[in-house]
């Protein structure tokens, strides 16, 4: 990393004294060109000035990219992890979700999926992804503090296309993925249609029964309906539903050590099905007039999540205490309603002034109810044996936002941006806790009890861009974002403080970047350093045994580094990518508390941080003859080491990964053998703070197989 950073200053001279400065001998063609939504405008990325890396759907298949959490290492200071339950906590330099709001935004198709409960992390049928770093509440508002993750899936036109693909592996991988999209009136209207399903047995073995752990069934759809009115004015219709059955949810070792001294070995008593389902639908309106373009999104999102059966949640073969979630449907449903309306300048060239204006609203309703079983062997825990804590908590959330942003062509070379957003939140939370011996009557713990709170938030954004020509240029850009501010659930202790809202999460980020295109758009270059600020960072603590978080406004966090992005085609149809980046994330103030007493970890580092990711790949695809090509993939990704606890006591060292593919392709057919984690490294991929922890997958590896056509 360090020898990257004595680069730095060789390739901006390239990149601001000319082409002549950085001359490669290559005789392939030109890299794949990326036009990106990330303004909430369509342009090509090179010339927007964020940092930005994005995928087309080529090079997403390519690259194996079946979930969010893959894209771990493909991106500068990225990483996602998993405790098993298919929700992912995701990073980006140094922002990290600490609380139960994610500070990574995530948006497929245009539709912001709001928090953990409601996203869905399969990558399925995708046209584009897009991952924007640093702060974007200005466009994105809520939970953008780190970055978007913005996912685009492929729409229906007036051809007629289709695929099948199928992939074979061991653990007893089968994925069947199948999709149509097709005009059902020319130019008028169009269906597509597209689903997933995929079985995989689990990686881990249960020591306490013998038993598979952890075997997974999904079932993702992806459905569109879309009808253009007029030459000005569409329609679309969307609905995406993920349905998973997890047997094992939380294949979780009692430790870090127990989980490599005996790696993808449990020993739990207590284990069932879990049931998550999620359900979004979305309906788009888009005019496009001389003087402005208009365009509305109305979307609901709902998921039902449930263990069929108490989980272990002592992680150990005692029955001592476990989770009890199966209440019915009034209960554990998450439901959002949004609307979004935007104005902005028209397509064509509107002049040496572009904007965009709009409105965001919200309405969110989390009705939660969890119990905690103590067994036989709560006496071993010091509690009393066989009954149950119940606790119930109801959250509301109404928000509404008003955002504008300009960007103004001030000389040829020159585009300054400025941009704010408002945000105003009211939340309600009503909570209790009730007590019931096994067969008998309930009893209260806690009384009803209720808060609410209201939150604002402002983030503006200056931007300045200096164009030295069509292939580069340099940015200049400040940014704020906010994690929104909550109520935290109340615990069955009627000894615990009431309801204790804690206020909104904000940084201050300000980035210098510049991006290149060499060698008749051959070679490119993006580079990057960036400083952020925290303030009122949010820190969560899990009570136990009821797996409760509650969090507090705690500290400021510093987070500072550089990233490179880095792609040539060397040769014909050799392409080398090189990413990289560097964080150093640490706390300037924090005070947690712990055994009743305040702690102090001002200096500690950031959770789920690495020091750094990186990813080296290598693609060769050679004509074969007869309209045949081979397509030869190689990767390595470098992981640097990080913690997974405020206290910086439960950590996970610095590690790398080897994939591969190899495989022929045709204009309709593909075939490909493919492995990952090759070298079968064995690394924590997430691990509570408590203790507990998940082995991230071993050595895995199979066969695909693809099919498409297209008649226009």
């Amino acid at each position: 990393m360090h020898k990257y950073l004595r680069l730095v200053p060789l390739l901006i001279s390239s990149a601001v004294y000319g082409q002549d400065s950085l001359k490669v001998n290559t005789s392939g063609k030109q890299l794949e060109e990326i036009n990106v939504f990330a303004q909430k405008k369509e342009e090509p990325i090179h010339l927007v000035p964020l940092s930005i890396t994005a995928f087309s759907a080529k090079q997403t298949r390519d690259a194996k990219l079946w979930n969010i959490k893959d894209l771990t290492g493909m991106i500068p200071n990225f990483y996602a992890a998993s405790p098993g339950d298919n929700r992912n906590v995701t990073s980006i330099r140094g922002i990290a979700t600490t609380s139960y709001d994610p500070s990574v935004a995530t948006y497929i198709d245009g539709v912001n999926q709001f928090g953990l409960d409601t996203y869905i992390a399969q990558l399925q049928d995708i046209e584009r992804i897009e991952v924007l770093r640093g702060p974007q509440g200005t466009l994105y508002g809520r939970n953008a503090m780190g970055g978007v993750v913005n996912i685009i899936t492929r729409q229906p036109d007036n051809s007629t296309a289709g695929f099948a693909e199928l992939s074979f592996g061991n653990f007893g991988l089968q994925r069947y993925n199948l999709g149509l999209r097709t005009p059902m009136i020319k130019d008028k209207l169009f269906l597509g249609v597209s689903g997933l399903y995929s079985i995989q047995n689990g990686f881990f073995k249960n020591a306490f029964n013998g038993s598979n752990f952890d075997d997974q069934h999904s079932l993702t759809g992806n459905y569109y309906l879309k009808y253009i009115a007029t030459r000005k004015f569409s329609m679309t219709f969307n609905v995406k539903h993920n349905d998973n059955r997890n047997d094992g949810a939380f294949p979780l070792a009692g430790s870090i050590d127990d989980a490599l001294a005996m790696p993808f070995s449990l020993n739990q008593n207590n284990t069932g099905p879990m049931v998550d389902q999620l359900f979004n639908a979305s309906l788009s309106l888009n005019y496009v007039g001389k003087g402005f373009n208009f365009s509305s999104q109305s979307a609901y999102q709902s998921n039902y999540r449930y263990y069929k059966q108490r989980i272990d949640a002592d992680f150990s073969p005692i029955d001592g205490y476990s989770i009890v979630s199966d209440y019915g449907r009034d209960w554990n449903t998450v439901k959002v309603l949004s609307q979004e309306f935007r104005i902005s300048s028209p397509s064509a060239d509107s002049g040496p002034f572009e904007w965009i204006a709009g409105t965001y609203a919200f309405r969110q309703r989390s009705p939660a109810k969890q119990g905690t079983y103590y067994g036989d062997d709560g006496p071993l825990i010091g509690a009393p044996a066989n009954f149950t804590q119940i606790n119930t908590n109801v959250s509301t959330g109404t928000g509404l936002a008003a955002f504008a942003q300009g960007t103004y062509n001030i000389a040829t070379a020159f585009r300054l941006t400025l941009g704010f957003r408002y945000d105003y939140e009211h939340k309600k939370q009503t909570a209790r806790s009730d007590f019931q011996a096994d067969g008998g009557e309930l009893f209260p713990g806690q009384a009803d009890t209720a808060a609410r709170a209201n939150f604002h938030a402002f983030s503006p954004k200056l931007g300045l861009q200096y164009l030295f020509n069509p292939q580069h240029n340099l940015f200049v850009t400040y940014s704020r974002g906010f994690r929104a501010g909550g109520i935290s659930s109340l615990g069955a202790d009627p000894t615990s403080a009431p309801l204790v809202a804690y206020k909104p999460e904000f940084s201050n980020n300000v980035e210098i970047g510049s991006k290149h295109l060499f060698a008749d758009k051959r070679i490119r270059l993006n580079l990057s350093m960036f400083y952020t600020r925290v303030n009122n960072a949010q820190v969560p603590s899990l009570q136990l045994p009821e797996a409760l978080t509650v969090t507090r406004n705690a500290g400021k966090l510093s987070s500072k580094g550089a990233e490179m992005e880095f792609s040539m085609n060397t040769a014909k149809n050799l392409v080398l990518d090189y990413k990289a980046g560097i964080t150093d994330a640490s706390y300037k103030t924090l005070m947690v508390l712990g055994d009743g007493a305040a702690i102090d970890l001002r200096g500690n580092r950031q959770i789920y941080t690495p020091k750094y990711t990186s990813m080296l790949a290598m693609q060769y695809a050679p004509e074969l003859g007869k309209g045949l090509k081979l397509m030869v993939r190689g990767e390595f990704r470098a992981i640097g080491s990080q913690y997974f606890d405020l206290a910086n006591k439960l950590g996970q060292k610095a590690y790398g990964v080897l994939n591969a593919r190899l495989g022929v392709v045709s204009k309709h057919l593909e075939f490909y053998v493919w492995g990952a984690n090759l070298n079968n490294k064995k690394y924590i991929d997430y691990a509570y703070d408590f203790g507990p922890a998940h082995l991230a997958n071993p050595r895995t590896f199979g066969l695909t197989l693809r099919s498409s056509f297209s008649i226009i």
